[in-house]
């Protein structure tokens, strides 16, 4: 019997072996496995950042209604200035953060806006940001991650 060449070996093995499949699917799940988690807390970070901005775009309605009514918590006409309640804005997506203001004695000299996690990000570590009329940023963790944008 001749002898078998590598060559010839090799023109007789057509496609995949079983190990290889394998050997590919375990490297696609562990990379899987490492990937997932990252981009669950990119997404976090992200819908904490929104949450942030609508926070400081409210504090910005608040401020320009106290330039025009001299309080916070009522304008010139004796309604509630119209705050967001929600982030994302609401028709933007399911809701992640409800906003809520509550103001001091009245005439509202001071507030404190709250965006307390719902939804998909009830779980979140840093809880309840808030933000005060002086600009005193607040949250359940480490203020300067749970704020940074």
């Amino acid at each position: 019997m001749a002898a078998i060449t590598f060559a010839t070996r090799r023109r007789r093995q057509a496609g995949v072996t079983l190990i290889e499949l394998l050997l590919v699917i375990a490297i696609v799940g562990i990379l899987a496995a490492v990937a997932y988690p990252s981009y669950q807390e990119f997404v976090r970070r992200s819908a904490r950042a929104q949450a942030a901005g609508i926070l400081l775009e409210n504090a910005q309605i608040l401020e320009r209604n106290y330039t025009q009514a001299n309080r916070y918590d009522l304008d010139t006409a004796s309604n509630a200035p119209p705050i967001i309640t929600t982030s994302p804005r609401p028709n933007d997506g399911p809701a992640r953060y409800t906003i809520a203001a509550a103001y001091g004695t009245a005439p509202a000299q001071t507030f404190t806006l709250t965006a307390t996690p719902t939804g998909t990000m009830a779980g979140d570590a840093c809880g309840a940001l808030t933000l005060t009329q002086a600009g005193v940023k607040g949250a359940g963790g480490t203020v300067a991650d749970c704020w940074r944008q």
